[in-house]
């Protein structure tokens, strides 16, 4: 049994993580990118026991805990060396123009590290958005020191990663301020870590009551300082006529397998899909539910995530005009989620918040509309999502330009005839979305473009060569792209005495 930490402890935590920023933000990208490689190196070496624990403290399959454990060495190497490559600091150059009236300084700009970070781990991810996760590695990737609290449904998988992590700072001489592990299971934990004036960043990823409290006791702030908050996604899929009528029965099968793939737990399950009523839609429905009767019901994270879903599910069954269209035909035993497809009119979706929230589990609402301008209104009426997806032709999508733009205005990635569950780590990934999705849509939690949360643009005005940071010298030692007088380019920066 792990206990809360102390005040005390957080107070020695952030202040040791604020004394060794200015060294640690300081030490260069190679240095930064072994670290994260020597973190990797750890928990590889110590998986055996890393998946041990985590299976008995998360009721997942160890194929789907040995494939995360994968996708987290993968991220802690691709963001180290994308981290090293230095794209992400957006190196800005423009020569001083001394003949110029009025005269232009010399002016140069990079990414800079925020500070201390919190992090947050998710409790459906014990591995890649937890201890070591992606927000743990692009922090300290960024030059941020980082504080991790564990998530209290895998305090001793969280131990054990925050182990390797401590051992890999020992290996490359650092600190012990780079990194911290502490236990908290009350919001006040939390809230004093958000609130601690060597704070400078949040990351989190869970509900959105957690997240949205986190980052209002941030902005309460005397100074308020950036919350990046994942908080769930209902990941609406619009199922447009020409495509379902082609590829109806291919369509069900597709998403009873995304809506049920680990027991409904992905912050991307398509928890509502959105057609036109009528018989293709209706042959949909009934293959839907005929797949899902066939998938049995599977024991979820952790008994409070279970009591959420049955209660979630519960009050969403229990609205009017909602029709519980298939379940699963095996009754679920405790701490199972029950695969459910239910379904409501566009009016009905319109006129209820309630079927807007999200069902955390394996659980699908098909929304029916009258027609293609009722389908507009509900996509317009959607809240932020991570994803919005589109099953459709292209005849389909160019009859629909006004359907796409107002997709675009309420998510961060957009799918076409695929499903929103499975999140490819690269450069091109955009894991956030408009608010309540996330708190801030300009950035991504997955994928080495995370790094740039953690930092911060500074500009060096009239600087001589020898004092600028090694990224921003004429000659570029360090052979990074930057953009010189708006050109990228990997050549030296010639001042106008040295051309």
């Amino acid at each position: 049994m792990h206990t809360d930490a102390s005040r005390e402890e957080i107070d020695r935590a952030a202040e040791a993580a604020w004394s060794t920023f200015s060294s640690y933000g300081k030490l260069s990208l190679r240095d930064r990118a072994s670290l994260l490689r020597t973190i990797a190196q750890e928990l590889e070496a110590n998986s055996e026991e890393l998946l041990k624990t985590a299976t008995g403290e998360t009721s997942l399959p160890q194929p789907r805990l040995q494939n995360e454990l994968n996708r987290t060495l993968f991220q802690l190497r691709s963001y180290a060396d994308a981290g090293e490559r230095g794209e992400w600091l957006d190196l800005r150059i423009d020569t001083a123009l001394p003949q110029r009236n009025p005269p232009r300084p010399d002016l140069r700009k990079m990414q800079i590290p925020l500070g201390p970070v919190v992090v947050f781990g998710a409790s459906n991810f014990p591995f890649a958005y937890s201890t070591a996760g992606g927000d743990t590695a692009t922090a300290l990737m960024a030059g941020c020191p980082v504080i991790v609290k564990a998530h209290p449904a895998h305090a001793a998988t969280s131990e054990l990663a925050a182990a390797a992590i401590s051992r890999a700072v020992r290996q490359r001489g650092l600190p012990d301020g780079v990194f911290a592990h502490l236990h908290g299971s009350s919001f006040e934990s939390g809230r004093q870590l958000v609130t601690h004036p060597c704070i400078k960043a949040v990351g989190f990823t869970g509900s959105y009551a957690g997240g949205k409290a986190l980052f209002d006791a941030a902005n309460l702030r005397k100074d308020p300082i950036p919350v990046f908050a994942e908080m769930g996604s209902i990941n609406p899929v619009f199922l447009l006529p020409h495509k379902l009528r082609e590829s109806c029965a291919q369509t069900a099968l597709l998403y009873a397998g995304s809506i049920t793939l680990s027991v409904g737990q992905f912050c991307t399950n398509p928890g509502l899909l959105v057609g036109l009523d009528g018989e293709d839609l209706n042959g949909f429905i009934r293959e839907l539910g005929e797949q899902i009767r066939h998938i049995a019901p599977g024991r979820m994270l952790h008994a409070g995530i279970a009591q959420a879903y049955r209660d979630k599910r519960s009050l969403a069954l229990s609205q009017e005009s909602v029709e519980t269209v298939a379940v699963s035909a095996e009754p679920p035993r405790e701490g199972e989620g029950i695969p459910t497809i239910a379904s409501a009119t566009a009016k009905a979706f319109l006129n209820n918040p309630i079927l807007h929230q999200e069902v955390f589990g394996p659980y699908s609402l098909v929304i029916r509309c009258a027609d293609m301008s009722e389908m507009l209104s509900v996509a317009r009426r959607i809240e932020g999502q991570l994803t919005a997806t589109l099953m459709a032709t292209e005849a389909d999508v160019q009859e629909q330009p006004d359907l796409m733009m107002a997709l675009q205005e309420i998510c961060g990635r957009m799918i076409l005839n695929g499903v929103p569950t499975g999140v490819e780590v690269c450069l091109s990934m955009h894991h956030g979305g408009p608010f309540p999705a996330t708190t801030d849509s300009r950035f991504t939690s997955v994928g080495a473009d995370a790094i740039r949360r953690f930092a911060r643009p500074m500009a060096f005005q009239n600087w001589p060569d020898i004092l600028l940071p090694e990224e921003l010298k004429d000659a570029n030692p360090l052979r990074m792209w930057r953009t010189v007088n708006n050109l990228l380019t990997q050549e030296p920066a010639q001042r106008p005495n040295s051309a």
